[in-house]
């Protein structure tokens, strides 16, 4: 399994005027894990879409459990889902900075699409990143 953890402050202005993290927020969380999974593996998203392919969210998924305040520092935690052939399936937890508390969980489906936005499969480049790094655990 390919997973990877990062952290992230809350700031003011992820939060409503309840000072709960306000909900589209967890969707950039999302993307802050996957966007950091992809540069653990010495990719970014600008080297794939400079090859020519593009990774949009064809579906999306959260289940939220306790709410995230302004100022704690959450876990990321990502993991991509290695079932998938014809696209990327990621799964997501978010939880407090000690990992006791489950704030969310979620996941997140790519397609992926070439210059011309037709849907095509993952490039040869990335899987072989994938099972490279899956194969040194």
């Amino acid at each position: 399994m390919l997973a990877y953890k990062t952290t992230c402050r809350v700031i003011y202005g992820d939060t409503d005027n309840m000072g709960v993290a306000y909900y589209a927020n967890y969707l950039r969380w999302f993307e802050m894990g996957r966007t950091e999974m992809f540069r653990s593996l010495g990719l970014t998203y600008k080297t794939i879409e400079n090859k020519g392919f593009f990774l949009p969210v064809s579906e999306v998924h959260c289940k939220f459990m306790t709410p995230v305040q302004y100022d704690d520092v959450i876990g990321i935690e990502v993991s991509l889902d290695t079932s998938v052939r014809g696209g990327m399936k990621f799964d997501y937890k978010i939880v407090s900075e000690d990992g006791k508390a489950v704030h969310a969980k979620g996941y997140t489906k790519h397609a992926f699409v070439d210059c011309n936005g037709r849907v095509t499969r993952p490039p040869k480049f990335l899987q072989e990143v994938i099972q490279n790094h899956i194969s040194k655990l």
